[in-house]
């Protein structure tokens, strides 16, 4: 049995940074649009230079904070990435007007792991999302925490949540080389996603990379083995 956690590099900065992720093994790449605060924004036109170089089999995700259907339609029109990447609460309408407007792109919903309020939220917005991406953001802080926050949060309650969806389920926050592993094993996400853990003053650092990489193929295989045991 083949299983194989999938890994996004996100804040990806230029097109060199895009290419050293793919080539070390990043299924997708996120590229941050303005934000009221955290690392790695760059402007729409940067976005839209690095996602008509990525290849065929990787994804490449627009982090948005818009909300309104209007507003996102037109983000994502003007980027031209394969994914949008939703990191603010948004009403269902936009979910519609997406699938309408861009029906090849692929919505993630990002959900904020503060406490138990998490699931139902989740449950929420599951129906209408191709993915889930669960991160540490506090979006209800003086000045939002939408994501880039560096912090781990409760995988007992993200655990909780990729059991109780069908949708496919992405962990950020605070993931590095040294934790992936018990990440993996703890919450059996779908994908993984980080930004800070692989980089050294703000850049991406190719060992750390690397060896987050390997950990997480190290992680898959310990996964097979305990599942051939059963």
């Amino acid at each position: 049995m083949k299983i194989r956690t999938r890994v996004k590099i996100c804040c990806i900065a230029n097109e060199a940074e895009a290419k050293l992720a793919i080539a070390a093994g990043a299924d997708a790449i996120g590229l941050v649009a303005e934000m009221p605060s955290g690392p790695g924004p760059i402007t729409d036109e940067a976005i839209e230079s690095i996602a008509r170089i990525v290849p065929p089999g990787v994804d490449s995700f627009l982090l948005t904070s818009r909300t309104s259907s209007t507003s996102v339609l037109d983000h994502v029109r003007r980027c031209r990435t394969s994914v949008v990447q939703l990191v603010s609460t948004v009403e269902p309408s936009v979910y519609q007007h997406l699938r309408e407007g861009v029906p090849g792109v692929r919505i993630v919903q990002v959900i904020h792991v503060e406490d138990e309020r998490a699931l139902p939220e989740v449950k929420r917005v599951a129906p209408h999302v191709d993915a889930i991406l669960l991160d540490s953001g506090r979006p209800s802080a003086p000045i939002p925490e939408l994501g880039g926050t560096g912090r781990v949060h409760d995988w007992a309650i993200s655990s909780a949540i990729v059991s109780a969806v069908s949708v496919p389920v992405f962990l950020a926050g605070g993931l590095t080389p040294d934790n992936v592993s018990e990440a993996i094993q703890t919450v059996q996400p779908y994908g993984l996603d980080l930004c800070s853990g692989v980089r050294t003053n703000g850049v991406l650092d190719t060992e750390k990379l690397k060896s987050f990489v390997s950990a997480v193929y190290r992680a898959d295989e310990e996964k097979v083995g305990e599942l051939a045991k059963i």
